[in-house]
């Protein structure tokens, strides 16, 4: 449905996008992902056709967007960031105005109005002036706006800014469902919208793609291999050291604090990649059996979508991409 290959764009000398590409299947939903001045709103502007690009590939439905630039607007439904609306009109004249831009059938007007508001819960200010609305509302009606051509392909600019919480519980329902009959492609600094809506992640850093990959497969991909033990221990940190380090598949055991803290020993246990974790679990508890300590702790470490995320895009962007 839509494809971005080795994206550059400049403004003026500066190179905002230095190659981005990634592939958003029919009935997808992608989260797009970055630190602020990644490059994301600058893509989707690229993708919507707001912003020409200097070299590479947008596709859209198969069409490229530089050359069919209409033909693909028809088939993207746009959220930006900031939501450009008219403060002079009603909600449901707005909406109505929109539909017939985008195409829509005048006999298709009104109920396509209608279904928009209804899903973005703005039935009750249809006839209510857009500059009297709050934040919020005014997001909801930018929503209704790209939903009201029913297109194809939703991009999706930071969808949630302005929301109160249960109105974001309601968004990431309408996101779901909405993925059943869309493509969509969503910017977000929630973490946990994009594990709980998403089925996959692109992560652009330094205006390069750093990541592409199922939430479950950056989770994977980034195991960390280290398993936290605490127990008590009569014995120095040095001995407690050496002999959790002889047990089977263990590469290094490394003190998470000094002696200070008495019989109490905090470590991290470092494991071979091809060796099992549960084994190495098992092993390690056996040891501390055998000695005499305490066990009070044997916890495995799972990485999480935010600490790959800070990984990927701290400050050296090129290392990562590489």
């Amino acid at each position: 449905m839509l494809s971005v290959q080795r994206l550059r764009k400049f403004y003026g000398d500066f190179l905002a996008l230095r190659d981005v590409s990634f592939e958003v299947a029919q009935g997808d939903v992608v989260g797009l992902l970055g630190p602020n001045g990644a490059g994301k709103s600058t893509t989707m502007r690229a993708v919507v056709g707001f912003h020409p690009y200097a070299h590479g590939s947008i596709r859209v439905d198969g069409l490229e967007v530089s050359r069919f630039p209409v033909e693909t607007r028809r088939r993207i439904g746009y959220l930006p960031e900031h939501t450009p609306l008219y403060g002079d009109m009603r909600v449901r004249e707005f909406l109505a105005y929109r539909a017939r831009i985008k195409g829509v059938a005048r006999r298709d007007v009104a109920a396509r109005v209608e279904r928009a508001m209804e899903r973005t819960w703005l039935r009750d200010r249809a006839r209510q002036f857009i500059d009297t609305l709050s934040k919020g509302y005014r997001q909801r009606v930018g929503l209704a706006d790209a939903l009201v051509g029913e297109p194809r392909l939703l991009i999706l600019d930071e969808p949630t800014i302005g929301l109160d919480p249960n109105q974001v519980q309601g968004l990431r329902q309408l996101l779901r469902e909405l993925g059943e009959t869309h493509t969509i492609v969503l910017s977000t600094h929630i973490l946990q919208e994009v594990e709980v809506v998403c089925d996959r992640v692109v992560i652009v850093a330094g205006g390069r793609t750093v990541a592409d990959d199922t939430v479950a497969g950056l989770l994977g991909a980034h195991r960390e291999r280290v398993i936290r033990v605490t127990l008590r221990a009569d014995d120095t940190t040095d001995n407690v050291r050496r002999a959790l380090g002889q047990c089977p598949g263990v590469v290094a055991v490394e003190p998470q604090w000094d002696e200070s803290q008495g019989d109490l020993q905090r470590v991290a246990i470092r494991y071979a990649e091809q060796a099992d974790e549960a084994a190495v679990g098992e092993a390690v508890a056996q040891r501390a059996a055998e000695a005499g300590w305490a066990l009070s702790e044997l916890s495995p470490q799972r990485p999480s979508l935010e600490s790959i995320f800070l990984r990927l895009t701290q400050e050296n962007p090129e290392e990562a991409a590489a």
